[in-house]
């Protein structure tokens, strides 16, 4: 028993007793009934007394060992050794032998259980669809990849963030209830409205017993918001299509009779027709083309866009790319750009559409020989209280144009919206532009300002989300 605690006089000497008990007694009933000489007899009691002692000792011992054994495997939460027990009791034997036995089987039973834990965890981490696991009072335990994706991984938690807006929605929170109190799946239809609407299917599950980690709840959501963005959009198409193309239409068909019959032999009358058709025609290109630009754009709107894009670089070659037009106006384009600030998460071919758009906008309906401000800087938390209260990039895009009223600002970001229908359509627009930059807007999560007044020009201002790396203003 070397290096073991020393053992307590009292449980020496019950040990000791329960183990030369018998043999004891015997010897006293025999002294006593006088088949035993009191001299043998009292030798022989000294050598029984001391037997016992020892074996109890060595019994005692053995115990202490092996409960000392079974102490370091609970805290260390592995397998059982069994102890060098040097001289070993037959019974003690037995049962660290046992024991170990048992230790084994539990442990290759608890290496089965965490294989099985480890493969539902890498089948729900790999489900394609966003899945939630809830605590008893609603609170988010665990999300997997999909539901990362969706929601933002910084954001799980009831106190804030799109898994708060989605487990506050009166439609889920009255599933959920349903779900608790039947012990019944639910599932509902729900739209979200920030930051970006998506249509979703919940279907909520209630576990009893609950699983390993206190979920009481398996929320697991299928995004229908590009299923649903197609309907629409297919109608929408269809409906925009049909009233922008028909004006077009009508004044090409109307020149080409116009040329069959009486301007057939017109020489002049022909080259002019032949102009305005052309222009007519690529109003029509424009058009389609803005219209499938919208529509791809509206059906990643829901899904945040990955990458990172340099705003300065792109809007110096989208600067660069409308020279023509700006030269065509008589115009200037003067630009202050931050190259070294980066955005992302973001698509740079998107964020090149966003200033392409804005700052053609600015030389179409600016004044004609004006000038177009470009500028991209760092914004910094604590400027326009319009502006997210974090690190982002601002581009801004500004002209000296004749301004817009106040009452029109709101719905300029509509399709097809237009302040002056016929100044806007002499200039070229579709009525598209600012619905595009909205839409690549929301899906950075980023933030669009308009400001203006009559005769004073206009200042369009994007937010972007900063690149976690960027250098700080300054």
């Amino acid at each position: 028993m070397s290096g073991s605690a020393p053992v307590p006089l009292g449980a020496m000497l019950r040990a000791t007793l329960l183990v030369g008990a018998v043999p004891i007694l015997l010897l006293l009933l025999l002294m006593a009934g006088g088949w035993l000489a009191p001299a043998p007899g009292a030798a022989a009691l000294l050598a029984t007394t001391l037997a016992a002692l020892a074996v109890a000792r060595l019994w005692i011992g053995n115990m202490a060992r092996l409960a000392e054994g079974l102490r370091r495997a609970a805290e260390a939460d592995s397998g059982f050794d069994r102890p060098a027990l040097a001289p070993l009791l037959p019974s003690v034997a037995e049962i660290a032998d046992g024991v170990a036995l048992l230790a084994r089987r539990l442990a290759d039973r608890a290496e089965q259980v965490g294989r099985l834990q480890r493969a539902d965890q890498a089948i729900v981490e790999g489900l394609p669809d966003p899945l939630l696991v809830l605590a008893p009072d609603r609170t988010p335990l665990r999300a997997n990849a999909a539901a990362r994706t969706l929601f933002d991984a910084g954001n799980l938690s009831a106190g804030g963030g799109d898994v708060a807006a989605l487990l506050r929605h009166p439609v889920l929170a009255g599933a959920v209830d349903r779900a608790l109190a039947e012990g019944r799946p639910q599932a509902v239809d729900l739209t979200l409205p920030v930051p970006v609407a998506r249509d979703l299917v919940a279907r909520i599950v209630p576990m009893d017993p609950p699983l390993a980690d206190g979920g009481r709840l398996v929320v697991l959501l299928s995004d229908r918001t590009r299923e649903r963005a197609v309907e629409r959009m297919r109608a929408d198409f269809v409906a925009n299509a049909s009233h922008e193309l028909r004006t077009p239409l009508a004044s090409l068909i109307g020149f080409i009779e116009t040329l069959r019959g009486p301007a057939e032999d017109d020489k002049a009358a022909r080259t002019r027709f032949l102009g305005i058709m052309a222009e007519q025609s690529e109003r029509m290109r424009r058009l389609i083309d803005d219209l499938l630009d919208l529509s791809r754009i509206e059906l990643t709107e829901h899904q945040p866009p990955t990458g990172r894009a340099l705003p300065g670089a792109i809007v110096r070659a989208e600067a660069a790319a409308l020279e023509p037009l700006a030269r065509g106006r008589e115009a200037t384009i003067r630009l202050d750009l931050d190259e070294a600030v980066a955005a992302a998460p973001a698509d740079a071919e998107q964020v090149a559409q966003v200033a392409r758009n804005l700052m053609e906008n600015a030389l179409r309906y600016g004044r004609e020989g004006g000038t177009v401000s470009v500028a991209v800087a760092r914004a910094e938390p604590g400027g326009d209280r319009r502006l997210p209260a974090r690190p982002g990039v601002l581009l801004t895009v500004a002209d000296d144009g004749p301004g817009i009223p106040r009452e029109h600002i709101p719905r300029l970001t509509e399709r097809f919206y237009r302040v002056d229908k016929g100044r806007a359509r002499s200039a070229g627009g579709t009525g598209l532009g600012l619905a595009i930059v909205k839409h690549i807007v929301n899906r950075h999560r980023g933030v669009l300002l308009i400001d203006s007044r009559e005769g004073e020009g206009s200042v369009f201002r994007v937010w972007l989300p900063a690149a976690a790396d960027a250098p700080a203003a300054g």
